[in-house]
């Protein structure tokens, strides 16, 4: 209660407002990726029988049912995203499956967007749509709830609260709509596909080289981004071996390589990749871009590098 978030290209800090409100501020470092596509898991594990044959066994999670309260309306659009991803295509992620399943969401509307923020823009908040088993509204009096699911709304009738004013309706209503107006970012486009593909030789990726780090900050905070990598982790005795997933980048030179060949092998080609892909090509894959306005990338990034700006500097000219 009382904190809110001061956010600028390449700084995020936490602040005291005195406020009796408890979600007073846009969002943090991490969405829900972090609690269904976990940063590092063993997905099967091999084992040499006594007899020299190897036995292959799948490693499942059987997590407990998980709440998350203060979800945003950004962070529900990134995981409609990661469920296309891992849940809805033809081969569904069982680990995924797992962990999603036992989360209770509870979205909280958007009233203090950041200076970073610009979900508006992409179509993705600040108001919650889908997604949720509860929503709220914050109001200086007390919360507004409504219910997304069957679960959620026996959680409330269970609580037995009084049904919401006119007055308070109207009030949730207009923050809303005052927190989509301050924000001032945007992106020039939702689909910049074709822009973005038709300059691939722009000066403006080389521009943007010379300031990125090639650190992976932007695709760790990213909440869609599920690029990983695999690897054999094998037991010094050699008779058991796991079978590993962990987040990757495509920031990094392992990423593209290919038998003794790396397809990106610069910061240049690396970041022009994130962005083609992010806010391109996501739309033959999944039929909209890959950014949900969230701006952690900007925030995060140790340099202040501005999604909206490259792609506004790229896709207002040709050079």
């Amino acid at each position: 209660m009382g904190l809110s978030d001061e956010q600028a290209p390449g700084s995020y800090r936490i602040s005291r407002t005195g406020s009796s409100r408890r979600f007073a501020w846009a969002n943090g470092p991490q969405a829900l990726k972090p609690l269904v596509f976990v940063p590092r898991e063993t997905l099967w594990r091999a084992t040499r029988r006594d007899d020299g044959a190897l036995a292959f066994d799948a490693n499942i999670p059987e997590p407990e049912p998980l709440a998350v309260i203060g979800v945003r309306s950004c962070d529900l659009a990134a995981l409609a995203l990661q469920d296309r991803h891992f849940l809805h295509g033809s081969y569904p992620d069982p680990c995924y499956a797992s962990r999603r399943e036992k989360l209770f969401l509870v979205a909280v509307h958007c009233s203090h967007p950041a200076q970073t923020c610009f979900c508006a823009s992409s179509g993705d908040g600040p108001r919650a749509t889908s997604g949720f088993d509860i929503a709220l509204s914050e109001l200086d009096d007390g919360f507004v709830a409504q219910t997304g699911t069957e679960r959620g709304a026996q959680v409330l009738a269970a609580l037995g609260l009084p049904k919401a004013s006119a007055e308070q309706l109207a009030d949730a209503e207009a923050q809303l709509a005052r927190a989509a107006a301050m924000q001032q970012r945007a992106l020039p486009s939702r689909n910049l596909q074709a822009c973005l593909f038709a300059n691939l030789e722009h000066s403006r990726w080389k521009d943007v080289a010379q300031r990125c780090l090639s650190c992976g900050n932007c695709t760790s905070v990213c909440p869609t981004c599920f690029c990983h990598s695999e690897a054999e982790v094998p037991q010094l005795d050699g008779k058991r071996s796991e079978h590993i997933r962990e987040w990757d980048s495509c920031f990094t030179q392992t990423h593209s390589y290919l038998h003794g060949l790396t397809i990106r092998p610069d910061t240049r080609t690396r970041y022009r990749q994130w962005l083609t892909h992010k806010l391109g090509a996501w739309h033959e894959q999944y039929g909209r871009s890959g950014c949900v306005g969230c701006g952690r990338c900007i925030s995060w990034c140790p340099v202040g590098i501005d999604i909206t700006e490259e792609a506004a500097a790229i896709c207002g000219s040709g050079k």
